[in-house]
Order: structure tokens, then sequence, then C-alpha cells
């Protein structure tokens, strides 16, 4: 089992940067899959990003490539999410998520999660 926590959220600028990290307690964090999530008010949880177990491989949605970066340290059991060029519609709270085995891009693929921290992007 694992607990997540996440920080790093925030109010910034468009165009500014913003890293989030989780924090991931248990001994097995390297040998989970992690991922990155958003939702805002009145939608769905949509994807962001994921990263192997590994970090040999990393996944992201359209929206953000190019412009978020997913990263780990696995001695410090901890994810980041690097997030440059800031949008509004990036304007979110975010989780991190944690998956034995296989990267998923979808929320039903993560069985545990942490509580979220908001990212507020002004225009």
């Amino acid at each position: 089992q694992v607990q997540l926590v996440e920080s790093g959220g925030g109010l910034v600028q468009a165009g500014g940067s913003l890293r989030l990290s989780c924090a991931a307690s248990g001994r097995t964090f390297s040998s989970y899959a992690m991922g990155w999530f958003r939702q805002a008010p009145g939608e769905e949880r949509q994807f962001v990003a994921a990263i192997t177990w590994s970090g040999g491989n990393t996944y992201y949605a359209d929206s953000v490539k190019g412009r978020f970066t997913i990263s780990r340290d696995n001695a410090k059991n901890t994810v980041y999410l690097q997030m440059n060029s800031l949008r509004p519609e990036d304007t979110a709270v975010y989780y991190c998520a944690a998956n034995r085995g296989f990267i998923a891009t979808t929320p039903i693929g993560y069985g545990y999660w942490g509580q979220g921290t908001q990212v507020t992007v002004s225009s």
C-alpha cells in the first residue's frame, strides 16, 4: 500500500512555472507506475502525465506536451511535475496517483490517490 501527498501548487501568472511534488510512503515506491491528473470545477478528472516505475518511459496529454515534464526520484520516493508556460486553462486541482505495475492514462487504472493541490493560473 502507498500513501501520496502532493505539494507545490499555488497561484501563478500565465506564462509562469510551477513544480508539483508528490511524496509517497512505503518501501515499494519504485515498483509503482505514477501519474498526474487534474480536475477543474464541473469537469471530469483528466490525464496529464504518467511515468513508468523505472522512469524510462513517460506519457503526456496532448494539451501539455512540450510544456510539462514528469520525473521521479525513487531514492526520495517522490514524483514531480514541472509545469512551464502555464495557461489559464491549466487551472485545476492536480492529483498524483500510483498503480502497482503497468502505466495507465485513465483514472480507473490507478488504485492510490493523493488529496490534490490547487493550481491557479491568472491571465
